[in-house]
């Protein structure tokens, strides 16, 4: 059974209601000096490594008593997550349609080249397009934008793109490049230097490949609980310092 036209509107009210409803208990909360409260995270599996483990620890480091989940989505699902309330922020890469994508914040995000440590395109000056397409190629699936910017480059520079695997985990892309000597793509923000074993990373030449957007965003028109809006301008100072 699918709702009607009449139906989805009454869903979307009582979810506004619902929504409403936690922002004020939350600034109750907040008046008692108790800060607690829920947030609910959209994101795209590059956030999940590093950047968002180490954000929201530090949060909850000031305020135990939010809680969070994390919801892995591509870009259409992400603002998907946003208009049906299942999720309160958005941080994706290159989202799609943006209607209902009220953006908080921006940070560019070259794709970089993700190959073993020891190959020897970790020692190029520049890291173009060409020099890694006639090598083995494990890429993510057309939902993500990082393959949406590598096919914007191919088809500008009339280049092949066959990768040996196709997969939606960036995490499976990072192990495969080790086990096959095979060149991944990645954004810098799902990347450590300090944490990859055997890995190393370039950006590609942005003459070949564009830089994306990783947007931070709530659903437009929508007053955000206490907690969600909190943890929205941390993430946005964290952002600004990585933008410098």
């Amino acid at each position: 059974m699918r709702l009607n036209p009449a139906g989805e509107l009454l869903m979307q009210h009582i979810r506004a209601q619902r929504s409403d409803l936690a922002r004020v208990q939350a600034q109750v909360a907040d008046l008692s000096g108790e800060r607690r409260g829920h947030v609910s995270i959209a994101c795209s599996q590059a956030l999940l490594p590093y950047f968002l483990p180490s954000q929201i620890a530090a949060y909850r480091d000031e305020h135990p008593g939010v809680t969070f989940s994390v919801n892995v989505r591509d870009r259409v699902q992400a603002e998907q997550d946003l208009t049906t309330f299942q999720s309160d922020l958005a941080l994706v890469f290159e989202p799609v349609h943006m209607v209902d994508f009220d953006v908080l914040y921006q940070l560019p995000q070259p794709v970089h080249a993700v190959f073993r440590a020891d190959d020897p395109l970790a020692q190029r000056p520049e890291l173009r397009l060409r020099d890694c397409l006639h090598r083995k190629l494990v890429l993510p699936s057309a939902a993500y934008g990082v393959r949406h910017l590598l096919e914007i480059g191919a088809t500008r520079k009339n280049l092949p793109l066959a990768p040996v695997l196709e997969t939606e985990s960036f995490e499976l892309i990072r192990h495969y490049v080790i086990e096959e000597d095979a060149i991944g793509f990645q954004i810098p923000v799902g990347l450590d230097p300090q944490r990859q074993n055997g890995l190393a990373h370039r950006p590609l030449a942005e003459v070949d490949v564009p830089r994306g957007r990783l947007l931070l965003g709530q659903m437009r028109g929508r007053a955000l609980p206490v907690a969600p809006a909190k943890f929205a301008r941390q993430l946005e100072a964290e952002m600004e310092k990585r933008l410098q």
